[in-house]
């Protein structure tokens, strides 16, 4: 087992492909809506470019990565170390919240298999 921790922020209502949402995917979805207010479309927007500069995205890098087909239920965990990529979460936390979406933070060792790792995260498929 790793000596590395993983931590996920997700929603907590299973989506239609039966794997539990992360941040990132809520927030977009209420953004694709329409229900963002003005600030918070300008939060969501300047936020999700930061993390467009910062965080590599894994589908750039393995187009078949969140393919349900290739690896079904596939899901991305920060590496505890990549605190300046989690610590921009709460304010998605709280977006999530002004909507009455409600999410958790998980903490584990060991996340399931991977099926991509750079020094910020992994996509696993759960245990």
């Amino acid at each position: 087992m790793s000596e590395t921790s993983y931590i996920r922020f997700q929603g907590t209502k299973r989506h239609q492909r039966g794997h539990y949402p992360g941040v990132f995917v809520l927030a977009n979805e209420l953004a694709a809506q329409g229900k963002l207010t003005p600030a918070q479309y300008r939060f969501w927007r300047t936020n999700n470019d930061w993390y467009d500069a910062h965080y590599t995205n894994p589908a750039h890098v393995d187009p078949q990565v969140y393919d349900p087909a290739v690896n079904p239920g596939a899901v991305a965990w920060f590496k505890s170390d990549a605190v300046h990529l989690i610590d921009r979460v709460d304010g998605y936390l709280e977006l999530l919240a002004a909507h009455g979406v409600e999410c958790r933070r998980l903490v584990t060792r060991n996340p399931g298999r991977i099926v991509y790792e750079d020094d910020q995260q992994v996509v696993v498929i759960p245990a």
